[in-house]
């Protein structure tokens, strides 16, 4: 009996191990799917915090619902003011709405017109009037002659090097007598001395003034400046703009504006997500403002119209469609299949339309699919039918077409007649993947030796060939492989694609350039320079006409620019939640510069 004791101990001791095991195997595809559905749910979050700190209240206007109040950036020289609506911290206010943004307005205008003489030595000066740019200040005043405005902001670091540009003004006129302008540079928790140059339309330089303000931190928190380290072609003379980084993980709801030394000139605040990309129209900007949202911002930060999606929700890219139109990546909220819908938006009326399901140009593959488990390689989409997974879009007017990016299948995809009956042309990537598919006749030939793309992202049109039906297309290669929607497929990889995440210390992403042939059925590589692994988000897109590329590879947490051989001239390394989606470099002409 006494030797039966230990016996039952040991029993003991072997089950409870045993029941914990077993137990974490019954509760890891719950928690997997908890932390997957927080992880994807900050792209839809909105905004609910939009407190101002502001020093004391100078006046208010009840009819308008705002206060006048000073901003506290310690200046002797310039008195600056901040509009406060009354209703800021009630359940729903957001500065993206048309109302609130008619008020502030017409606050501004009250301000303008209240009598007073505002020159360049005392201009009218607001901070972030419209909400919408944390660091922005608005300038008003009146010249004697028709002029313009060339300022430069300084800050005693030395690190951070004097930031210089000719305002772009409000009526758009090279030179005005009222000058309405929104300076741009102010360094966050820095103070900035800003000296402005009044110059005539002959060049003459016509006036002088200085002002020393200190402005706030960051209002996201996020770093002022960046590490930055050259590349082998750091000689080579940068492109003209902005670096502008969109949906940062983390510090989603801002988009964040760097100098080619990494400092951060303008901090954008949006009412959640990201920016996706940055359209220009008639000196105006159209992005996307939350998950929802688009709108229309002026230079000086109104927003002049917000397109609301209504049940649609946005994900990954925008573009300009047909004259006077936007289209956009969607999906349907509360849909059983994620990330395979497109919309169409009037940029005038703001009527959005459903212009492509791909579960129906693409029925036949689409059944071939099932939603994504929280075992497979994008396990933080457990429990989403992310069949395609669209990331970008190119339209060309040629035969009312469309160029698609479809991450989950490393395959890009052109649609014809995307306004009438939407009819897939061909497919470019790996053939196998599509050989034991419907699609296998649709695939374009692979023209010459060389790995395709895998899980690519950002594909843009660049030029046009010397014969009709051929054109150029930039991609950013991930080169990085995973499939979670299909259980029938294992590629033939080369040794050189990707499987890991965060890779294992030798893979590289690349940036290609394809020659389309549509006559000959062919793609081929004309170009391709390696870049910091990324296993997904990321871009490579020129930079204007400079033939320069801006490249962003988002799990590495880096982004560059480099030339057109694709040497990199700088490197900037960044903080974020995982990644960070795209970085474009823009001149911002028209807009904020003259």
């Amino acid at each position: 009996m006494e030797n039966e004791k230990p016996k039952c101990r040991l029993k003991k001791r072997f089950v409870i191990p045993v029941a914990v095991v077993l137990l974490l195997l019954v509760a890891v595809p719950f928690i997997v799917l908890a932390v997957s559905k927080a992880f994807t749910a900050q792209e839809t979050v909105v905004r609910s915090d939009w407190a101002i700190d502001t020093g004391e209240v100078l006046g208010s206007d009840a009819s308008l619902g705002i206060e006048f109040a000073e901003a506290d950036l310690n200046s002797d020289q310039l008195r600056v003011i901040r509009l406060v609506p009354t209703d800021i911290e009630e359940d729903g206010f957001t500065f993206y709405d048309s109302a609130v943004q008619d008020r502030l307005d017409q606050a501004l205008e009250s301000l303008k017109g209240m009598g007073m003489a505002w020159t360049a030595t005392n201009p009218l000066a607001v901070l972030n009037p419209y909400g919408t740019g944390a660091n922005g200040l608005y300038l008003y005043f009146e010249t004697d002659v028709a002029s313009h405005v060339t300022y430069t902001v300084h800050v005693e670091d030395e690190d951070i090097p004097d930031f210089t540009a000719t305002a772009a003004e409000a009526d758009g006129q090279p030179n005005t007598r009222t000058h309405e302008i929104q300076i741009i540079g102010l360094v966050p928790g820095e103070t900035n001395t800003v000296t402005l140059e009044i110059v005539g339309s002959w060049g003459n330089l016509r006036q002088n003034v200085s002002f020393t303000i200190e402005m706030p931190e960051t209002e996201s928190g996020y770093d002022t400046t960046l590490e930055v380290t050259d590349g082998p072609a750091a000689e080579e003379a940068q492109a003209e703009g902005l670096f502008t980084m969109m949906r940062v993980n983390g510090y989603l709801g801002y988009g964040f504006l760097y100098d080619d030394a990494g400092v951060l000139r303008y901090e954008m605040v949006l009412e959640g997500y990201g920016l996706d990309r940055v359209l220009f129209v008639d000196n105006d900007i159209i992005t996307c403002v939350s998950a929802t949202k688009l709108a229309r911002i002026n230079g000086l930060g109104r927003v002049e119209q917000v397109y609301d999606l209504g049940e649609w929700a946005l994900h990954h890219d925008i573009g300009f469609g047909t004259d006077g139109e936007i289209l956009a990546l969607a999906e349907r909220t509360g849909a059983e299949t994620v990330e395979d819908q497109m919309l169409s938006i009037d940029i005038e009326t703001g009527e959005v339309t459903h212009l492509i399901d791909f579960t129906e140009t693409l029925a036949d593959y689409y059944a071939m699919t099932r939603p994504i488990n929280a075992t497979d390689p994008f396990f933080w989409q457990a429990g989403e039918w992310d069949w395609i997974h669209l990331n970008s879009l190119q339209y060309l007017p040629e035969e009312d077409s469309v160029i698609v990016s479809s991450r989950e299948t490393s395959t890009i995809m052109k649609f014809t007649d995307i306004h009438g009956t939407p009819t897939l042309d061909w497919l470019a990537g790996d053939t196998d993947f599509w050989a034991d598919t419907p699609y296998a006749s649709y695939c374009l030939a692979q023209d010459g030796e060389f790995v395709p793309q895998y899980g690519q992202h950002c594909v843009e049109y660049l030029a046009a060939g010397d014969t009709e039906g051929v054109y150029y297309l930039a991609v950013y290669n991930n080169n990085y492989w995973a499939l979670s929607s299909r259980d029938d497929y294992e590629p033939d990889l080369a040794d050189t694609v990707g499987t890991d995440l965060y890779g294992l210390g030798h893979e590289e992403s690349q940036v290609y350039v394809y020659k389309i042939d549509e006559n000959a059925r062919t793609f081929s590589l004309e170009q391709s320079f390696d870049v910091p692994y990324s296993s997904i988000v990321s871009n490579g897109s020129q930079i204007g006409d400079s033939g320069h590329w801006a490249v962003n590879s988002g799990i590495s947490m880096v982004f560059g620019e480099y030339n057109a051989d694709g040497e990199l001239i700088r490197e900037y390394a960044y903080d974020c939640t995982m990644q960070n989606y795209r970085t474009f470099k823009y001149d911002y002409s028209g807009f904020w510069f003259a």
